[in-house]
């Protein structure tokens, strides 16, 4: 069984090859993004194994997703195709400050169709983490279903829990994403905010105020990102804020979040202390940027290693 199990929706990334309104956009390339998919691959360069679940529609699309994220290490096997619904799509415009826009086409899709029954209970039960996003529940009442059944797997078998909120409210209203995301939280062990994300959740600005806000609901970590400066990390007894790693450029910013989450729980896998960890999601989110695409720039422990000084790379 997987170490760290994570469910949710991944779609075709059609991403814009040069910047500016999509109108005027001719050529695109062709890729993959979803958060939960992003951090399982994430999870896997970096020396872990991990599974995914998920719903494809049985097109082709779904076989390419699927065949992605396997190549990247990643256990799919419990990942359905249906044949009723769509692979879900989305495009992807680019500024050249770095900035990106996205445009969904997922309404219907085969994910949205994801039941509780497409959880297979031994799967959860034998991993180390459960890691969900906020992103799952928006897609229909069903997979929000899913994901509390997912929650309660996971608690009942000692799993631990942790969650990236990555709210989306191009899905849902700020109100019942903050209602629903709250929810998770209070069942979450682990919490991952970015700092916006945090304030709009908590209604408070700093970041240990919203940390200190979760962790009385119920959350044992909270590590809170802001960016290139790093990331606030808080348990119920320890806090202190982890410097980030800036980078000269940033090529493409979606992902790094993902790339953070992944760094973090390896970091945990690996037995490391939690500040540790979170250096570690620092230097992973960070070099996460350098490259265009949800996944392409996620880097093993070498290129950490060769990020952060450590090690020297070998170019001829």
């Amino acid at each position: 069984m997987p170490e760290v199990v994570t469910l949710g929706e991944t779609m075709v990334l059609l991403n814009a090859l040069n910047t500016g309104p999509l109108k005027y956009v001719t050529h695109f390339v062709r890729q993959i993004g979803g958060a939960e998919s992003n951090f399982a691959i994430g999870v896997s360069r970096l020396g872990h194994s991990v599974g995914w679940i998920s719903r494809v529609g049985k097109d082709e699309f779904g076989k390419y997703i699927i065949s992605f994220i396997r190549g990247e290490g990643v256990d799919t096997s419990q990942v359905k195709e249906d044949s009723d619904a769509p692979t879900g799509v989305f495009f992807k415009e680019r500024q050249e400050g770095g900035e990106s826009k996205v445009y969904y086409y997922r309404k219907g899709s085969a994910a949205s169709r994801m039941v509780p029954a497409d959880l297979n209970p031994d799967y959860i039960a034998g991993a180390k983490f459960l890691h969900i996003t906020g992103i799952t529940p928006a897609l229909s009442e069903s997979c929000y279903e899913t994901i509390l059944e997912a929650i309660r797997l996971a608690k009942s078998r000692g799993v631990t829990i942790s969650l990236d909120p990555n709210i989306r409210l191009k899905l849902w209203s700020a109100e019942r994403a903050k209602e629903v995301i709250m929810g998770l939280v209070s069942q979450a062990d682990i919490v991952l905010p970015g700092l916006e994300e945090g304030r709009l959740l908590v209604g408070a600005e700093e970041p240990e105020e919203i940390a200190a806000r979760m962790l009385k609901t119920g959350a044992k970590i909270v590590v809170i990102k802001c960016g290139d400066k790093g990331a606030y990390l808080a348990t119920e007894t320890y806090a202190e804020f982890v410097p980030g790693y800036p980078v000269a450029r940033v090529v493409d910013p979606i992902g790094a979040g993902d790339g953070f989450a992944a760094g973090f729980i390896s970091g945990l896998l690996k037995g490391w202390s939690v500040t540790e960890a979170v250096k570690l999601a620092n230097a992973v989110g960070a070099r996460a940027t350098q490259v265009i695409g949800d996944v392409e720039g996620l880097p093993t422990m070498e290129e950490v290693e060769i990020f952060l000084g450590q090690r020297r790379e070998i170019e001829r």
